[in-house]
């Protein structure tokens, strides 16, 4: 391969990980903090695309973060309402969320199933504009996403120190200890919910007015490239290490992810392969850890029966 070329696709897989790295710390967020599985990731994504999409063919692209947040906000107190108010599970109230925001898509939309952005104005052409002419202009998408990721990062470090955010983190080690702490479990579900939500839909925002383009099936799958690459970053840092850390590992986990869709892709694998890639890395890096606690065990036990001559000795 060339130089040129490697560049060229280590350079996309990047930008592609770092938008997909807003979805992996919403899930960082929901799942490994608050230890809830939030299955209306998908569905959300698609929101942020679609509302950022609708906002910046109106002519607002820099009203279109702030609005897609706020959708995504809506679609995690739905979300929550259904698991701590009315008494629905987790992963059901996701599914049906997930469900109905289908048709709400469409109908933000305006019963089409996609939008070009082509000659529209969005953030990445306003970033192109500004760095016109300097030696950054040719990394202009990269620069925005990296400063999304970085901004998300120092956020969600910070919140998690606070009042709130600590009582979400305890919500989720021990809910029963925070009810006895005069803490109300379902409003810091619905918080953490909301703010996780509204990081899934910024990334679908950005993903659409990066790639100009919007399409309903664009979130599908979401949920498990997002899975999969927290469970990298878990693999590469402990959960032992401080919040910050775990984030970046969040974020590095979710470039991985995408430099090997990205070999994979230019290895000329089919594309309809890639969500069965997306299921082994999700085996991989759960069974991963287990079998690394396992292989001594194994070991010991397999040395153990040749010095002591075997079974029939």
């Amino acid at each position: 391969m060339e130089l040129d070329k490697l560049l060229a696709l280590g350079q996309t897989a990047l930008e592609l990980g770092l938008v997909n790295a807003l979805t992996v710390l919403a899930l960082f967020l929901s799942y490994s903090m608050l230890n809830v599985c939030d299955l209306s990731t998908d569905g959300c994504f698609t929101l942020g695309a679609v509302v950022g999409a609708v906002v910046a063919l109106a002519g607002h692209p820099w009203l279109s973060l702030p609005a897609a947040m706020l959708a995504g906000m809506l679609s995690g107190l739905v979300t929550a309402t259904l698991q701590m108010r009315m008494g629905v599970q987790s992963l059901l109230a996701g599914i049906v969320v997930n469900t109905a925001l289908y048709s709400v898509n469409m109908a933000i939309a305006g019963n089409k199933a996609t939008l070009s952005m082509n000659k529209t104005v969005t953030v990445f052409s306003m970033a192109k504009d500004a760095l016109n002419g300097t030696f950054l202009a040719g990394q202009y998408k990269l620069l925005v996403l990296a400063a999304a990721a970085a901004l998300m990062v120092v956020f969600l470090c910070l919140f998690l120190r606070t009042k709130m955010g600590l009582a979400i983190r305890a919500t989720g080690s021990n809910a029963d200890m925070v009810r006895s702490s005069s803490i109300d479990p379902a409003f810091t579900t619905t918080v953490g919910l909301c703010v996780s939500n509204a990081f899934t839909a910024l990334s679908g925002c950005l993903m659409a007015q990066q790639q100009k383009n919007f399409d309903i099936n664009m979130g599908s799958g979401m949920v498990t490239v997002a899975l999969a690459s927290l469970l990298i970053g878990g693999v590469i840092v402990s959960r032992r290490k401080p919040i910050l850390r775990r984030a970046l590992g969040a974020v590095l986990g979710a470039v991985l992810f995408r430099v090997v869709y990205a070999l994979a892709l230019r290895l000329q694998m089919p594309a309809f392969m890639l969500k069965a890639i997306s299921s082994v890395i999700v085996v991989l890096a759960i069974s991963g850890p287990y079998f690394r606690k396992q292989l001594p065990l194994m070991l010991r036990r397999r040395r153990a029966g040749r010095e002591g001559g075997g079974p029939d000795a």
